[in-house]
């Protein structure tokens, strides 16, 4: 599904990405781990459009992020700390996000926040969640469409024990259910549980581990 070649990424001469070779296949969980600032992030920008390498090639379903598509379809994103219009309610939040492309009504929208354990008609603002909770609803905006592609990082930030094994049941529903999921993270005890293949990032090279 996703087919990273040769990707180099330099940035006011810092090499961030070198040389970066790699296939996440369909279907599967795909953990990405390394220190902050080892590139996991920003291969996962790439991967999105939402940064164009110096150098190489990434193909989503076999067409070219920004060449063919400036943006990979079908695809729920959560990368660095989720941003929301914070004197809204979640609810209000996801709703105003699927209006825009239209693909879904206020019962999907409701649908998702109950998965990742949010009551949709909770009217507290976001600006008044806790980051877990701010956490959970950026995955419920990742999910809400229903994706084939989920990119994640570090989607399990903020939450509570409880919180984190309920995610984990849910990403490995996902991937039963035949979505393919791109995940770091910095816990190796999420990557053991979920991850059919792990990648580890290291000054901007990455290793393939398993």
């Amino acid at each position: 599904m996703i087919v990273i070649k040769n990707v180099n990424l330099t940035i006011r001469k810092t090499v961030i990405l070198h040389n970066i070779n790699v296939n996440f296949e369909r279907g599967k969980i795909h953990g990405l781990i390394g220190r902050n600032g080892n590139g996991k992030t920003m291969l996962m920008k790439c991967i999105c459009g939402f940064v164009k390498p110096s150098f190489g090639e990434i193909f989503v379903d076999g067409k070219r992020i920004g060449k063919d598509l400036d943006f990979p379809k079908n695809t729920g994103i959560i990368i660095e700390t989720p941003g929301f219009i914070p004197y809204y309610s979640g609810y209000k939040n996801l709703k105003l996000l699927a209006d825009l492309n239209g693909k879904i009504n206020a019962e999907h929208v409701r649908a998702a926040m109950t998965k990742v354990g949010l009551d949709p008609n909770l009217k507290r603002s976001v600006k008044k969640y806790s980051l877990g909770m701010r956490q959970r609803l950026g995955l419920a905006q990742a999910i809400m469409e229903d994706p084939d592609l989920l990119i994640l990082d570090e989607p399990m930030n903020g939450l509570d024990k409880d919180g984190v094994l309920d995610m984990r049941k849910y990403l490995l529903d996902l991937k039963e259910s035949g979505k393919t999921i791109l995940i770091a993270s910095h816990s190796a005890e999420d990557i053991d549980v979920l991850c059919d293949t792990v990648c580890e990032m290291d000054k901007g090279k990455l290793i393939k581990i398993r």
